[in-house]
């Protein structure tokens, strides 16, 4: 009885911020307002949205970006998670301490810092000009906006990963070595499969916050690229078009949960197939 009064306030407070924002927006994404300041069901945005080319234009450039940024996310962390699980920095706590301290900062403000770095008139232009090379046009494309999702997201795909392999049974690679194992095998064999929970983890808290970002491709495309959380954000804020924007969220959702399901069933399928 005890246990049960103690998980009401979690459920209140599931209630009041997981439930109901999501029953009000699949409310508007499924209704469409009608004459008379009534509204009824319909699934017209849903075919509205998958009909005009201009937003699958913007689904698919969303997706690709993410994935592109997860990718490299996962390029470039997997090697940083594994040298600093290793015990071979003294002060290890400080190299993890350095990678968090910027996620300390708000993001617009950290993704402002390198349109002063990278602008036309920033910094390493300017540096660039000195040497003779001539400016670089590293802001407002494609590019720009997945190198502000990689650095802006790399540390989520970094922690994870680390504190997977640290909490690794270290014997088992012991074991593995002194059966002759080679390094190769070794991380090919044990280390990569037992690191996977991290890596899937860190796909997910990549790739999500991704694809429904809007800050950064407006910040560093100069508000000429959207994405589609551009695109809700336009709807909400601009267009008073809350039940589009709504379809639009759930679109989303459907996507991450699609890819969150994908990412745990290889998870799963690895775990099962044992470590050889």
């Amino acid at each position: 009885m005890k246990k049960t009064l103690a998980a009401y306030p979690y459920l209140v407070w599931a209630v009041i911020f997981i439930v109901a924002p999501l029953v009000l927006v699949a409310y508007y994404g499924f209704t469409v307002p009608v004459e008379g300041g009534g509204v009824q069901f319909s699934t017209e945005n849903f075919v509205n949205f998958f009909s005009q080319d201009v937003y699958l234009l913007t689904f698919w450039r969303s997706l690709w970006m993410a994935a592109v940024a997860t990718l490299i996310c996962l390029i470039l962390g997997y090697p940083v998670a594994y040298i600093l699980s290793r015990n071979i920095f003294k002060n290890k706590g400080l190299l993890l301490l350095l990678l968090v301290v910027p996620m300390w900062m708000n993001l617009i403000l950290r993704t402002y810092a390198w349109v002063i770095i990278l602008d036309n008139t920033g910094i390493i232009n300017n540096i660039l000009k000195s040497m003779g090379i001539g400016r670089v046009q590293f802001l407002y494309q494609n590019h720009s906006i997945v190198f502000g999702m990689v650095y802006n997201f790399l540390p989520f795909m970094i922690l994870p990963i680390h504190s997977v392999l640290t909490k690794m049974d270290k014997s088992i690679v012991e074991a593995a070595q002194d059966l002759g194992a080679s390094k190769l095998n070794v991380f090919r064999k044990i280390t990569l499969p037992l690191s996977l929970p991290g890596v899937v983890s860190g796909i997910t808290m990549v790739f999500m916050p991704a694809i429904t970002t809007f800050a950064i491709s407006d910040i560093l495309s100069g508000r000429k690229i959207q994405l589609m959380g551009n695109m809700i954000e336009h709807q909400f804020l601009q267009g008073n078009n809350w039940n589009f924007g709504s379809t639009i969220s759930i679109i989303l959702m459907v996507l991450i949960l699609a890819s969150m399901v994908v990412t745990s069933k290889y998870e799963k399928e690895n775990q099962g197939g044992g470590l050889f």
